[in-house]
């Protein structure tokens, strides 16, 4: 299982495999977290990792009581595929 950091200073989910780095970005405003990207290198891709990033910046958010905003459509399709997130999205 990979570890996944919060690096709040640069406001985003890494996790770090093979001195590459996979990112889930998030910009915040307005009370809410807004996801902007998530990026996996393409060496890293077929191993979860997006899903890993996405599900522990959700988890986080819903634990802090924010909502969230996927402008990401990596994120929104893991939102609509996975209703217990759906609470989350902001009006």
């Amino acid at each position: 299982m990979n570890q996944v950091s919060h690096n709040a200073a640069a406001s985003r989910y890494e996790i770090e495999v093979e001195g590459k780095l996979a990112v889930c970005a998030y910009e915040r405003g307005g009370g809410a977290q807004v996801f902007t990207h998530t990026l996996v290198p393409p060496e890293l891709r077929g191993r979860g990792l997006a899903e890993v990033l996405v599900r522990t910046a959700l988890d986080d958010a819903k634990a802090a009581g924010r909502k969230v905003v996927p402008q990401c459509s990596y994120v929104a399709k893991f939102i609509e595929r996975h209703a217990e997130y759906q609470p989350l999205l902001a009006k």
